[in-house]
């Protein structure tokens, strides 16, 4: 009875997650516009914001190979960590069913197990729905077929294939629903966990109602008789909806805690989706649990416990090689471009935050993969204008508000300004001063796009800036961006030109931003 109740519960406040991720995320979008588009107090002024202290420079400008070094040991951190805790899994489950525990039982249970590192490689790799559901439909077949190797004839292979399906049948579907996507995948999972305390309350409201309609309470009587003809289905409704009212606040309060870890680096947003993804893994194997051990179940959620070691050990092994400040590369894009600036960060920034910091000026077409637990939690509490750059004077405080180091694993965040229209190119200012590398996606760019008119200037006109990576397709003006940018030293712009339907290579853009391996020494010829 426990674990079907459970069951539900996590069902019903996976679906909740889902519509309030969908709500949240398009009524964020339209409040970043109407705020970019809302009259100041007091209006930006044109003048520079005050001078600052220069930006130390990194020592050592990453190559792409330390790039491409960086993802490997992410990759093979995660891959170890998941292992690791499939095989503890494997070991916990077979003592608890009192079943064997040998090396050849434990290493094809721990395959079967390891399924979890699949949703952790398809959001660092950004994977589309239907190919994430492809790999995991195969690695199913895959252990399906190991099982049925190396089990004996005393497990037949539909006892197997039912056996695989509840373990990770449920799983799948809330992984696949919360964690891949646009907007799922950035609000849902932080979403989740309160929507698990608002059901919760719903199921303590109904075995309230169930418990007083056994007991024959009078206020059962008196309800009935005032809800009249409908009082079945509207006492239902009443007992359901109405515990919110007072769950509401410790909901609140868990998504300001996870804000707030998130804000100050105890979270990052891999290993809170790490996390969740093992915690929905384990629910399969602790709801067939109860029934022998009660609430005493829950200790197959143990395994969970390697997480917080696994973070320590990966922030020595995954994390950036070099010493320093980081390199910051600033992103600058035609607005209202959505699928070409979305399909540039999956492919060029998320790899680039191995290397480095990224800074941009927000905006509606990035929101999905650049909104945080912070953000989500600030615009819920109704303060998202408070992130809005109003004056020359709030560009400091906000530069300084943000975080340049690495998460546990390596990556760095990305960093934005919110502005409105009058207050943007002060921000620019700012931002160019404080990057060392810029991505300009300038595909169909045409010269009425006067902003990017003016950052083009202000590129050319920037004193330190390593290398200016402009993306451009047949439709783009060249000529009015040559001619923004006329009296830039020479080599600071480099074109990347998508010639075909194909598009842009998103390992030739990588590439660009760092700077060219030093050519290889010719081998001296021997003399005749």
């Amino acid at each position: 009875m426990a674990s079907g109740k459970i069951l539900t519960l996590l069902i019903i406040a996976t679906l909740l997650a889902l519509v309030g991720a969908w709500v949240v995320a398009r009524s964020y979008r339209r409040s970043m516009q109407r705020l970019m588009k809302a009259p100041v107090a007091e209006p930006g002024d044109g003048s520079a914001p005050a001078s600052t202290p220069p930006v130390a420079r990194p020592p050592r400008f990453p190559s792409l190979a330390d790039n491409d070094d960086a993802y490997r040991r992410l990759l093979f951190s995660f891959i170890g960590l998941t292992l690791v805790i499939a095989l503890s899994r494997t070991v916990l489950t077979q003592f608890i069913a009192d079943g064997p525990i040998t090396l050849k039982t434990v290493a094809t249970l721990g395959a079967a197990y390891a399924w979890p590192i699949l949703p952790v490689l398809a959001v660092i790799g950004r994977w589309s729905r239907p190919r994430f559901v492809g790999a995991m439909l195969g690695w199913l077949v895959l252990a399906i077929a190991l099982l049925s190797w190396r089990t004996n004839e005393n497990v037949s292979f539909v006892q197997i294939v039912g056996w695989m399906l509840f373990d990770t049948g449920l799983p799948l579907v809330v992984v696949t629903a919360l964690c891949l996507g646009g907007a799922t995948r950035a609000v849902g999972p932080w979403l989740a966990p309160l929507f698990i305390v608002l059901s919760g309350s719903s199921q303590l409201g109904l075995d309230l109602l169930a418990a007083m309609v056994e007991a024959e309470s009078p206020f059962i009587v008196w309800l009935a008789g005032w809800l009249g003809a409908t009082s079945a289905t509207s006492a239902f409704t009443l007992f359901a909806v109405l515990p919110w009212l007072i769950a509401w606040w410790p909901a609140r309060a868990l998504g300001r805690w996870l804000a707030k870890s998130y804000r100050e680096r105890r979270i990052s947003e891999l290993f809170y989706l790490f996390t969740a993804v093992w915690t929905i893994a384990l629910i399969s194997p602790t709801l067939g649990a109860i029934g022998d051990l009660g609430w005493g179940a829950v200790v197959c959620f143990a395994p969970l416990l390697w997480i917080p070691l696994g973070a320590t050990l990966m922030q020595g092994f995954a994390g950036p090689a070099g010493a320093g400040q980081p390199p910051t590369l600033l992103i600058l894009r035609v607005f209202q471009q959505d699928a070409n600036a979305q399909a540039i960060f999956d492919r060029v920034i998320e790899r680039w935050r191995l290397s480095g910091n990224t800074v941009l000026i927000a905006g509606t077409d990035l929101a999905d993969r650049t909104i945080d637990a912070d953000d989500i939690f600030t615009f819920i509490d109704g303060r998202l204008g408070e992130r809005f750059i109003n004056r020359v004077a709030d560009i400091e405080p906000r530069l300084r508000q943000f975080e340049l180091k690495p998460d546990v694993e390596g990556r760095y965040r990305v960093n934005e300004c919110y502005c409105h229209d009058n207050t943007w190119q002060q921000a620019l200012d700012r931002l160019v001063g404080i990057s060392d590398v810029v991505l300009m996606d300038l595909r169909n760019f045409n010269a009425k796009n006067a902003g990017c008119i003016h950052e083009l200037g202000v590129l050319a006109r920037a004193g330190h800036l390593a290398r200016v990576v402009i993306l451009s397709n047949p439709q783009t003006e060249r000529d009015a961006a040559l001619a923004a940018t006329a009296g830039a030293p020479a080599g600071r712009f480099i074109w990347l030109d998508e010639k075909d339907e194909a598009g842009l290579r998103p390992a030739e853009v990588l590439a660009a931003l760092f700077p060219a391996p030093p050519p290889r020494p010719q081998r001296a010829e021997l003399p005749d």
